[in-house]
């Protein structure tokens, strides 16, 4: 199915929102003329408008009326209202949510049998190297996971997984570019700390953290394999590597992912109306 010929609606345009729809105009995914966005504040709807060339509209039904596809792009906590305000505008849209820990089983509960497909993206999206995974509702189809899917792969990378693994996506990709940056930041101040001017530091952090991941990704070779690459005997590589054991790094990131998820599936609890 072609997204030029399609009427979306975004619902929030904030960061994801805004980033997922930029992706969409840039590569000519979709054609800006078939696109209504609505933020809380109009002036701010009427801003993305007229930059991306899009429609503002006066109100979310409004919105989201005549889309085929709607885009739920707003916070966790702001979901519900938003659904209420919805409720016997639009049966027959696709909905894609992007609100974390809210449920497909709590959207429909607001707006009936209608089709959902939700998704949990990154930030990275913002630059598109986003990392999305997506999941159907108990009505949606095959063909809305592909269509769902093809949207935010204009904006990376994206997976589809069963909904009861997208708490556990939150708390690693969704959560994970916090992780790294302050990942990055230690590095930096490690390269302070012996005698490198800060900026030589962080470019070679972020340098090096990227060119690794993009390593692994262009050969397909397990992490432990290449980290071995690196380790000759008695070398600085294995000193180094001793001392992140030691400190229980391993340990401390899978305990974060493990506290990130747990928070997912509890905002998922308090926005929950089953």
């Amino acid at each position: 199915m072609d997204l030029k010929d399609q009427r979306l609606a975004f619902i929030g345009v904030g960061n994801m929102g805004r980033a997922i729809l930029e992706g969409l105009l840039s590569q000519g995914a979709a054609s800006a003329e078939n696109i209504r966005v609505r933020t809380r504040r109009a002036e701010r709807s009427a801003e993305v408008a007229a930059k991306l060339g899009v429609t503002a509209s006066a109100s979310s039904a409004d919105a989201v009326r005549d889309a085929q596809i709607v885009v739920l792009a707003v916070k966790p906590q702001i979901l519900p209202q938003i659904l209420d305000e919805l409720q016997g505008v639009n049966s027959e849209a696709l909905y894609i949510s992007v609100a974390a820990g809210i449920s497909s089983q709590t959207i429909e509960s607001i707006l009936g049998q209608v089709r959902v497909v939700r998704a949990m993206p990154n930030t990275p999206a913002l630059i598109g190297e986003g990392a999305t995974a997506l999941s159907g509702g108990a009505f949606a189809r095959p063909e809305d996971l592909q269509l769902a899917k093809s949207i935010f792969d204009r904006v990376g990378l994206s997976v589809i997984v069963e909904e009861e693994h997208l708490d556990a996506v939150t708390g690693l990709s969704g959560s994970g570019p916090a992780y790294l940056m302050l990942i990055i930041e230690a590095f930096a101040d490690a390269g302070v700390k012996v005698g490198l001017h800060r900026e030589v530091a962080q470019a070679l952090a972020v340098q090096t953290i990227r060119g690794s991941a993009r390593l692994q990704q262009v050969t397909g070779a397990h992490p432990g394999q290449l980290k071995d690459q690196v380790t000759s005997p008695g070398g600085t590589a294995i000193a180094g590597l001793h001392t992140l054991e030691q400190g229980g790094l391993r340990t401390t990131i899978i305990n974060a992912v493990e506290e990130a998820t747990r928070r997912a599936r509890e905002l998922g609890r308090r926005g929950s109306r089953d």
